[in-house]
């Protein structure tokens, strides 16, 4: 780059002017706002600017302006000005030449000007010593430059398991399930890694040339959590199963629970079953019995007329033949190969290749979209959507389908909403109070039994208080997450809905009159509306 414009003062007998020094090749010209700003701080305000700008703004030649009168100026000595960029993170230096005699500034006078100024941080004694051997005017030198903070990140965990709790199964290319890869429950081995936490960085703090600090961005901290079966290492970091069986994620707790396996059917060889992990059973589950599990339940045969209840997932590899009195119940997913007079409810989302005559509720979707993907009678319930090939029959089989949140849960949420606010209303009032007799208790201040025994009846108050809103809560979620879904809520159906379906969205319903085929249903403006698929 060539050399940038200045300008000097230039003492005659006939006056004082300001000689214009043009830049060289691609220099930068000088700022008139510069110029004029260095002449009034030194009195001198008797020019032209239209000629004092000509100059100014001119590449081609030296050019003398007249600003004082004979006298006006002697001796001026080397000069700097000193800007800082809005974000304090820069110091920029300009210099002046010197007029006649003046002295040339120092090393020293460079830096007591810097600090006179309040830059104390980052100072570039290069560029000053640069600007000694060179002396470059008209030229920006960095002198001092702010360091910015380093921000750190969060501490967070890596699982060494599936956490995905709505992974979908793997369906073949004709629309049937592989049962045999599921991929949806996460099998782990005794001493197996399951978790590591990644701790928090904090950053690193960084400067403005004024020595303020610049603090980073705040991190957040964690911890691991996790149940039985599970062994941490001495360092609190890493989370290692303690026998073979299945891992799962509930919130932000890591639970580990061993398999039970039945060898063959659930019959009178073995009774009803409660098991406090997840429970296999090879063969089939014979009308009458329980299944009840903590974990999943995989069920690799048929489940008759017959109750299997998981606070994970089931799978029924096979499908269920309930004969109107089986049941399938999961805090998580249902998935089953058909679906045929019996009960289903699940907590995540449904997923067969046939429904018959049952009912079934499913917090998010219901997806029937295998080899015959057919829904036929009963009474089909999601909170987000329902899609299948086929719905009803040409007999008009009572079919009734409904997504969306129904009249009766929104005056629920309202319901839950108001004991919500009860209870904190109520632990707002009791929770001071102990606190502060807590606090009174550890600086060593004495109480009356009486006292003590009111203490007490407080504390176990507010913990009975505390307890019943978790559940209310939770409720609430749920509710709150189905009516947020409200709006994006439908039924598809790729194939053919038949006469006699009755379909709702959240409080508006239709009952079909005619066949529809490749249709969806959504609610549009308080109405089921019917749009192309």
């Amino acid at each position: 780059m060539g050399k940038n414009a200045y300008f000097q003062l230039v003492t005659r007998s006939d006056g004082v002017y300001v000689e214009v020094i043009p830049p060289e090749e691609d220099g930068n010209c000088i700022s008139i706002n510069e110029v004029t700003s260095y002449l009034d701080k030194r009195g001198l305000e008797k020019y032209d600017l239209k000629k004092l700008n000509e100059a100014v703004c001119q590449r081609e030649e030296k050019k003398l302006i007249r600003v004082a009168e004979p006298g006006s100026v002697e001796n001026v000595d080397e000069a700097i000005e000193i800007s800082v960029f809005q974000d304090k993170m820069r110091a920029i230096a300009r210099f002046y030449p010197p007029v006649n005699k003046g002295a040339l500034l120092t090393l020293q006078d460079i830096v007591s000007k810097l600090g006179k100024e309040g830059i104390k941080a980052g100072i570039d004694q290069e560029q000053i010593l640069s600007f000694l051997k060179e002396r470059k005017y008209g030229t920006d030198y960095v002198l001092a430059m702010g360091k910015e903070p380093v921000d750190g990140h969060d501490a967070r965990v890596q699982y060494f398991f599936n956490t995905d709790v709505n992974l979908r199964p793997k369906r073949n290319e004709d629309g049937t399930v592989d049962y045999k890869d599921l991929n949806t429950i996460s099998h782990v081995e005794e001493g197996q890694k399951i978790a590591q936490l990644i701790k928090e960085d904090p950053g690193k703090p960084g400067v403005n040339v004024f020595g303020e600090e610049l603090k980073p961005h705040t991190v957040k901290s964690c911890k691991l959590e996790y149940g039985n079966n599970i062994t941490i290492s001495e360092d609190k970091t890493v989370l290692y199963s303690d026998v073979t069986g299945h891992a799962s994620l509930v919130g932000k707790k890591v639970f580990v629970s061993d398999v039970y396996e039945v060898p063959a059917d659930v019959d009178n060889s073995t009774g009803n079953i409660e098991y406090s992990g997840s429970v296999t059973v090879k063969g089939n589950v014979k009308g009458g019995f329980r299944v009840s599990a903590k974990g999943d339940i995989v069920v690799e045969g048929i489940v008759e007329d017959a109750v299997l209840i998981s606070e994970g997932q089931i799978i029924v590899k096979r499908g269920i033949h309930g004969m109107n009195k089986g049941v399938l119940q999961a805090k998580g997913n249902v998935i089953c190969k058909f679906i045929e007079n019996a009960k289903v409810v699940a907590g995540g989302y449904v997923d067969a290749e046939a429904i018959l005559h049952s009912q079934v509720d499913a917090y998010s979707d219901i997806i029937v979209n295998g080899k015959k993907g057919f829904i036929t009678g009963g009474v089909i319930r999601a909170g987000n959507l329902v899609e299948a090939k086929t719905i009803g029959s040409e007999m008009e089989t009572a079919t009734q389908i409904e997504v969306g949140v129904d009249p009766i849960q929104k005056e629920r949420y309202t319901e839950v909403q108001k004991k919500i606010k009860d209870y904190r209303n109520q632990i707002d009032k009791v929770k001071p109070i102990v606190l502060n007799y807590t606090n009174k208790l550890k600086q060593g201040e004495k109480f009356n039994k009486e006292q003590v025994n009111y203490i007490r009846q407080l504390a176990a108050q507010l913990g009975q208080l505390q307890e019943a809103l978790v559940p209310l809560e939770e409720e609430a979620k749920k509710i709150s997450d189905i009516i947020a879904m409200e709006n994006s809520a439908r039924i598809k159906v790729s194939k053919t809905i038949y006469s006699g379906v009755t379909v709702a969205i959240s409080d508006a319903r239709m009952t079909l009159k005619d066949e529809r085929s490749y249709s969806q249903f959504i609610r549009c403006d308080g109405e089921v509306k019917i749009v192309p698929l």
